[in-house]
Order: C-alpha cells, then structure tokens, then sequence
C-alpha cells in the first residue's frame, strides 16, 4: 500500500487567475496522487519514478480567488495527509483576488484596492538562506534556534497571526559537504566513509536523505505545506565554492567521484526544488519533464539531461519569474550559468544575461516592486568588494603569473566569489537596476534580495548624476537597495562578525582602496554605504508590500524558557521620500 514519504509542499500559486496551484509529494510507491480542498477545488497526477522514488507534482484547479480553504492528499481513497492525531493546524491553500488594481494619473497602483492579490493586506514576501537541518558531525547544536522552524511553531500556535504570502529560499538548503551525524550513520551503512567523496553526498539516493532531514521536521513540514515556496541553489546544494573559477572546475573534473556528485546534485535539485519553482504552463511546455513522465523509470533521461547540463550549462534556465500581483520577482541563477574560463569570466552567460534584462525591463508599468532574488549579494561591504575585485585583476593576470597563482589560492580560501569577483558582470548588473528604476514607469522600489555571507545586513547604492545633452545616465528615480538575510541556521563564527563589521569600517574603506590601486581595476559605477546591520544570529528578514509602499521587518529567533521566540530586530518602511 502505498503512502507519503515526503511532504506536501505548496509550490506555485498562481497570482493571475488566484484560481491554480501546484503540490509537490513523494509517495512510498508508484499510485496516484490527489490533492483535495474544501472548497471544491482538487487535482490529481501519477507519481513518476526517479532513483527508486516516487514523486507527483499536483495542479490543482478551480480554487476560489481571494480565499483560504484547507486540504488533503489521498492516494487511492485513504487520506495520507494531514496525518491523523496531528497537533498542527489544517493545511491551506491561500489565494489572491484576481481583480487587477486601479491605477491613479500618476501611475501609482490604488492602495485600497483588492488587485491581483495585492489585498488590503499587502504582499508579504518572507526570505533568506543558508539552513543546516541539523549540525554537521552529530552531537549538541551549538548554533541556536532554527529561523524556519520557530517561524513555523510561531505560525502554528497562533491562528491569527500574520503569515508570509511566499517563502523565498535563497540557496544552501541542504548541504551536500556538510552532513550531520544522523546522515553520516545512513552514508556509513551503504559504504566505506574512509573512500571519497568521504562524509559528503556521493549519489542521488544519499541526496534523498538530505531533503529527509531538512523537510521531515513536523513544523517545517506543516510550514511548507501551507505557505507557497519559491528556491534558487546555491553552492552548498552540490559543494563548497561550486564553479568558483576554471581552475577548480578543471580539479573537480578530474577527480574520479565528482560527476557522479554534480549529476545526482543536478538531478536531485530538479526535482526538490526546480519543478515546483515552475508554473503549470511551464511545466506543460518541459521536454524533460515530459520524458520523465512518460517513461517507465524516467532516470536514466533525468541523469542524460543533468550530464548535458553539467557539459554545456548554457543548454538549461533555472532562473525563473514570477508575480506576486504588482510585485514582480525574478530569481537569478548565479551558479550554474556562469562562464569560467578567464579571458570572458562571467556571472552569467550571454543568453541567461540577455533573458535576465527582459525579464527586468519588460513592461514596467505592471509593476510596482520589482524584487531580484540572487544567492550571492550585489552589494558587499566595501572592503569585501574591493577585494574581490582586486583578486579577479590578479587572476587575470593584471600582475603576471606568479600573482595570478596566488590570487587563484586566495579566491578558493577566502571565497571571493560573488559579483564583485565578476567585474564586467557586476557593471551590467548594476547598469541594468539603474535601468530598472529609470523612466516614467518606474517601480517604487528594486530590491536585490540576497543571502550566503552569514549576517544579514541593508545597503543602497548612490549613483552618480552625469546627465547631460549626450548622456541620458543619472541617479534613478526608485529607490534600489540590497537586502541580504542569512543564515537561516548556520554558525556564525566570531571571524566572519570581526571581518564583515571592519569591511564597513573608513580603515577597511581605505585599504580597499589601495588594494584596487595594486590590482589596476577601474572605479565602481556606483557607491555605497550601510543602511541596517550589520545582524547576526539566525533570521529572517520579510517585506510587505502595498500599492507602491513598502516596508521590511528582521526577526531572529532566540532561545528562552518558553522555547525559541521570534525576536523583531528590525522595522522599517522602505517607501521612497517624496
């Protein structure tokens, strides 16, 4: 008989409409899957097989716009969620009004109107990275309350409080390089740990064990099943300083377990994470999720399409849009789509930089928060960019060979790996969110929303104005900020405070300086300084956004006698000054 292994998750929501969603399961077993809601709404789909797994993603249709209703999943006729005896609250589906919103003469949406799922309440968009399920090795957690997990027993424990619209998960969900001493006994009984890739994650199967640790917890689990999700990789999904430089691709590359990793992380990634990021008129139009469907046992065409991947990332978007009403998000891929080699190192390729500026630039004015979720910060303190900048002058060779080598060791050891070490992408990038927030159509507010770096911090760029009868350049008109919120759950080492508080510093300030002299690199497009921050502790940081206001709020989450509490840090309206 059988039953659910993992899940349900709410993924897609479809903010047009309000009438579609999709629910990621596992099952225990190939059978059918139906989602069923109060309401009337439901939908079913069989299960396709991956590595011995059993996974359905359900479309759900005829939902009633601007509404809640709970649901269950059935296989077969037996009800599998929610699971009987639960303490937890009923799972729901929440959807928008799809009435759009009135538009004033001066463009700006009408604040009280119901549209498109900007309700009276606003859009509520919650988001951050970096979530160790549990330590890595095994033995006391040393790093605090989980953010996730107090976030969901805070929303289970009180009906009425306020929940996030969209949960945006920015990287590092699961760490395939550092596992917990649970995992370890599970890696240790299927083989010899004393091999490589040792401890770490070698195939799909132990890739299942991960997503296990990370989704089973009852809270996150409830949490996930009620409050739609949206997920972007970062390193640690695969490995450490994944496609840092040509180099290390090339080390990697040699050694004789890493591309049965990179395939199975591919593999694992596209079906946890990819596929529920997509919305139904997506998936309908994939070929790869077409041919795992159709096939008996679709691995064997999932690991094809992640070998290819991984051979030409070109060939494969993970970067995606969504709509949230008036708020558009746009989740940047800032791994896989990058170029290497070091005469055209890139963040991203030429076609993924191309669809990434019509995604931005396309139709302003039916938004009015353009929000772009990318793992790695934009922004870093300043000395943390000027010396990525300056390693990726040395890396390509602005001070010969023997400079070139040592930036190389320096840019695996320190991690520099963010825009700031891509110099020329880092200059588009920033050119394009000054675009962004030109013209008569733009939005309030352009948001780079960012994790990885283990503190959570506010910064805005000042651009300089250079407007004149040939250049149409200048400060923009919407107020542009990089909005960073990590860990989830993670160490904090006291290096990591120590560096990042001096990178802010006028010392840290002017040694940047001087190190951009040594490497020969050119002045950033834009300045900038701290806003907020910097914060550490394990958090979460959520935007709510109304009409064209728009405001922030950071909560940590603390141990006390109670148990772990959500502790507000931070609230602050973000609305431009008029």
């Amino acid at each position: 008989m059988a039953g659910l292994r993992l899940g349900p998750l709410l993924r897609y929501v479809d903010w047009e409409s309000g009438s579609t969603a999709t629910v990621w399961v596992e099952a225990s077993r190939p059978c059918t899957v139906e989602v069923r809601c109060a309401d009337g709404a439901s939908g079913a789909s069989p299960t396709f097989a991956v590595a011995g797994h059993h996974y359905a993603l359900v479309v759900v249709e005829g939902l009633t716009p601007g509404s809640t209703t709970t649901y269950e999943v059935l296989i077969g006729s037996r009800r599998v969620w929610p699971p009987d005896g639960t303490r937890l609250p009923p799972s729901t589906i929440t959807t928008p009004s799809a009435a759009r919103p009135a538009h004033t003469a001066e463009g700006a949406a009408d604040d009280t109107a119901e549209g498109s799922g900007a309700t009276s309440d606003g859009v509520r968009i919650s988001f951050g990275s970096c979530r160790w399920a549990a330590a890595p090795g095994g033995g006391h957690d040393p790093v605090g309350p989980d953010a996730l997990v107090t976030l969901a027993a805070h929303l289970a424990a009180d009906p009425a409080a306020e929940r996030p619209d969209v949960l945006l998960l920015l990287g590092d969900q699961v760490y395939a390089d550092e596992t917990s001493g649970a995992t370890r006994r599970r890696l240790a009984a299927r083989r010899d740990l004393g091999e490589p890739p040792g401890a770490e994650i070698a195939d799909y199967e132990e890739y299942t064990y991960l997503y296990d640790e990370s989704w089973r917890d009852p809270e996150v689990r409830w949490l996930l099943s009620t409050v739609p999700s949206c997920m972007i990789f970062d390193d640690h999904d695969v490995i450490d300083d994944w496609n840092t430089s040509a180099a290390w691709q090339r080390e990697m590359r040699a050694t004789p377990w890493w591309h049965e990793r990179i395939v199975s992380g591919l593999m694992s990634y596209w079906v946890h994470q990819h596929l529920g990021n997509l919305s139904p008129a997506e998936l309908a139009a994939d070929p790869v999720y077409a041919a795992v469907r159709a096939a008996p046992d679709g691995t064997e065409a999932l690991r094809r399409f992640a070998a290819e991947t991984d051979a030409d990332p070109a060939r494969t978007r993970w970067s995606y849009r969504r709509v949230f009403g008036r708020v558009r998000l746009v989740m940047v891929d800032t791994r896989a789509a990058r170029v290497l080699a070091e005469d055209q190192r890139a963040m991203l390729d030429p076609e993924e930089a191309g669809w990434l500026r019509e995604a931005v630039l396309d139709d302003p004015a039916s938004y009015d928060h353009l929000l772009i979720g990318s793992s790695l910060p934009w922004l870093l303190p300043p000395l943390v960019h000027d010396v990525e900048h300056w390693n990726a002058a040395l890396c390509a060779g602005a001070r010969g060979d023997r400079w070139a080598r040592f930036g190389e060791k320096l840019r695996r050891a320190a991690d520099l790996e963010h825009w700031a070490a891509f110099p020329e992408s880092f200059d588009r990038f920033t050119e394009l969110l000054r675009e962004a927030g030109s013209g008569p159509d733009a939005p309030a507010t352009v948001c780079v929303l960012s994790g990885d770096v283990h503190h959570a911090y506010i910064t805005e760029p000042r651009w300089p104005d250079t407007r004149s009868g040939t250049d149409p350049g200048g400060a923009p008109a919407s107020r542009i900020l990089q909005l960073t919120c990590s860990p989830v759950h993670n160490s904090i080492p006291r290096s990591i405070r120590t560096g990042f508080r001096f990178g802010w510093s006028r010392a840290g300030r002017r040694i940047g300086r001087m190190l951009t002299r040594h490497g020969r690199t050119g002045a950033s497009p834009v300045t900038w300084g701290r806003s907020g921050g910097p914060w550490f502790g394990n958090q979460l940081m959520t935007l709510t956004l109304l009409g064209r206001k728009s405001a922030l709020t950071l909560v940590q989450a603390k141990a006390s006698k109670q148990g772990a509490q959500l502790e507000a840090v931070l609230e602050r309206s973000l609305t431009p000054e008029e």
